[in-house]
């Protein structure tokens, strides 16, 4: 992804309202990558990733950063909780797991595009056997028309969609489920890969529609086109030079003094994170793959803990440090406006389904932000998810008693005075929390 930083924040902007100093980090360490990539392989060998550390309340932008960053960027990312994890010797997944995770995406990912490659030759390949499956079933209207005229015609119309919704008979390979080899390990073994080799495979028959029966076949034949080892060697080499691990919640694993009961196995769990995070081989049912340069991006609220009580071992690994600041009132308009998918838009399309026309005034929004705002100072600080609790409770009416699509179109507007009526009980709370000591 040959972006540079100015063009990923802006990319981030479109979704992601403030929070700057995040968004260039992020932008930086990314584009780092691709600086890398175009070094002598003797550089690349010295230059490992500056891993990042977020630190911010709930709500304000910190996972859906590193989410619209997966759809930005097409490398390997996954986002794991660091409260999964549970130190060697307790029962629970391992720090281990999440590279295996890493690999698993990098391998779908890597398939999703040789699949791509393939996908006409696939095509061509399942429509001619669905052809074969139709012929049979429409002998009386073959007539005097040679087979092989009567198949290609049932094919050029099966490309055009024309027998979607026929349900045929057709037999489909017959994938045996992997088997976990401890539960929430993450770890499976594949019987049908291990004696696929000496092993016939089991095919069944199943009724469904064409369409359905065009991908499941179009996905057998690209399996057939694709060289599984091309695939493996591809997947492990961008897992380990683009891969992108986003850890949250790792405040939740950094008490310190309190090492009795549920807590016991913190501290070892960020031992056991260390490694990873340094630098170390992991053994995936792929192959080995290396950590050294895969990209760590950890993110957490730290309300009760600082980042200064991990271990600090740990604490060096994660050079970058930045702080997302709480939503102000100005954060919160622009949340309900800017983004291109903002919340006041998913509402008005979900309502317009049931023939509303909602719409919103400036001075509407304006209220809404103010509430929002307020309610997070007074209780707790839930940072933009606390939109989705005003915004249901504000049109909680009007989704109720619409409904039908036999109702004429109906306009609605929303504006500050609606907004003071529907939550006056919000408003009430709020006041009297104010008082509370």
């Amino acid at each position: 992804m040959d972006l540079s930083p100015k063009q990923i924040v802006h990319e981030l902007n479109r979704h992601i309202i403030g929070q700057d100093e995040a968004k260039k980090a992020v932008a930086i360490a990314l584009r780092n990558r691709y600086r890398r990539s175009m070094l002598s392989p003797e550089l690349q060998e010295e230059i490992t990733p500056k891993n990042i550390i977020m630190k911010g309340p709930t709500g304000v932008g910190k996972t859906e950063i590193a989410r619209r960053l997966a759809k930005l960027v097409k490398a390997p990312f996954i986002k794991v909780e660091a409260t999964k994890y549970t130190e060697v010797g307790y029962v629970g997944r391992d720090v281990e797991s999440m590279v295996r995770d890493l690999a698993e995406c990098a391998i779908r990912l890597v398939k999703e595009e040789k699949t791509q490659e393939v996908s006409y030759k696939a095509t061509a390949v399942a429509e001619r056997k669905i052809a074969k499956v139709l012929a049979d079933m429409k002998k009386d209207e073959r007539g005097d028309t040679a087979k092989e005229v009567f198949e290609q015609r049932l094919v050029d119309e099966i490309h055009a969609g024309k027998y979607d919704a026929t349900m045929i008979e057709i037999e489909v390979a017959d994938m045996p489920k992997p088997l976990e080899l401890s539960p929430g390990s993450g770890a499976a073994i594949d019987l049908g890969s291990v004696f696929g080799g000496f092993m016939p495979k089991k095919t069944k028959k199943r009724k469904i529609t064409v369409r359905e029966a065009k991908n499941l076949l179009i996905a057998e034949e690209a399996d057939k086109l694709i060289d599984s080892d091309a695939v493996n060697a591809e997947a492990i080499k961008r897992a380990e030079n683009d891969g992108i691990i986003f850890i949250d919640e790792i405040d939740k694993i950094a008490g310190k003094g309190n090492q009795s009961g549920a807590d016991v196995s913190r501290e070892g769990v960020q031992r056991d994170i260390l490694p990873i995070v340094e630098g170390c081989t992991v053994m995936t049912k792929y192959g080995p793959i290396k950590t050294d340069y895969i990209l760590f991006i950890a993110a957490g609220a730290f309300h009760v803990s600082k980042v200064e009580d991990l271990i600090p071992e740990l604490q060096g690994r994660f050079p970058i440090q930045v702080e997302l600041k709480s939503l102000t009132k100005e954060d919160f308009v622009n949340i309900l406006t800017q983004p291109e998918t903002s919340i006041t838009r998913q509402y008005a399309a979900l309502l317009s389904v049931d023939n509303i026309d909602l719409k919103f005034t400036p001075d509407a929004i304006e209220k809404i932000a103010e509430i929002s705002e307020d309610i997070n100072m007074t209780s707790e600080d839930i940072g933009a998810r606390r939109l989705h609790t005003v915004m249901e409770r504000l049109l909680e009416d009007i989704s109720y008693n619409a409904g039908g699509n036999d109702y004429p179109v109906i306009s609605v507007e929303v504006n500050a005075k609606y907004v003071e009526e529907h939550l006056a009980n919000i408003d009430k709370n709020r006041d009297l929390k104010k008082y509370v000591l």
